[in-house]
């Protein structure tokens, strides 16, 4: 039985059954927004092979395409390129902590910074991922929101569980 991949502009019914991963208890429900095919499609096959129990639920192509997504999908977890045409991923994310929507936010890019880790933080964000890195940390980093933590880069377990927006609660969360 397959899973049903919601994208922008089309329904694509996968062929991956959905069952639930012995190493992951956790099951996630995730929008992917990138403005390259190709990326969306590089994030699904690592998170669809590592954690075949997580869903993912939708693609977008462009900032407003996920805020949109978001609300409509109820995902536990959207994942955001920090640059992508019109709305910006960081103002993605920002109008996503201000409606409440009880996601999890993770910023995916290829930049590295102090002011950009903080300007995540600013926006409500829960962390980020650096796209140089993904091999080794977007699994880690997804479970660690999942749980209620945050991920900003190479930092210490402790860190990493130490998030000061927890993750509200939601009805999708309690069902």
């Amino acid at each position: 039985m397959g899973g049903i991949v919601t994208h922008s502009q089309e329904m694509v019914a996968t062929s991956q059954p959905r069952m639930q991963n012995a190493d992951s208890p956790l099951s996630a429900r995730v929008v992917i927004a990138d403005d390259h095919e190709i990326v969306r499609e590089g994030i699904r096959r690592i998170l669809t092979r590592m954690r075949p129990n997580w869903e993912i639920c939708g693609e977008a192509a462009s900032g407003s395409e996920s805020v949109e997504l978001a609300k409509a999908l109820k995902p536990n977890i959207v994942i955001l390129d920090i640059t992508m045409p019109g709305m910006s991923g960081l103002e993605a994310a920002r109008q996503m902590a201000k409606l409440n929507l009880g996601c999890r936010i993770l910023i995916f890019t290829v930049h590295d910074s102090e002011w950009l880790k903080t300007g995540i933080r600013e926006t409500g964000a829960h962390g980020y991922v650096q796209k140089s890195q993904v091999a080794r940390d977007l699994v880690a980093a997804i479970e660690c929101l999942l749980e209620g933590g945050t991920f900003f880069g190479d930092q210490t377990e402790a860190e990493r569980h130490q998030d000061t927006n927890p993750p509200e609660k939601s009805e999708q969360a309690e069902s």
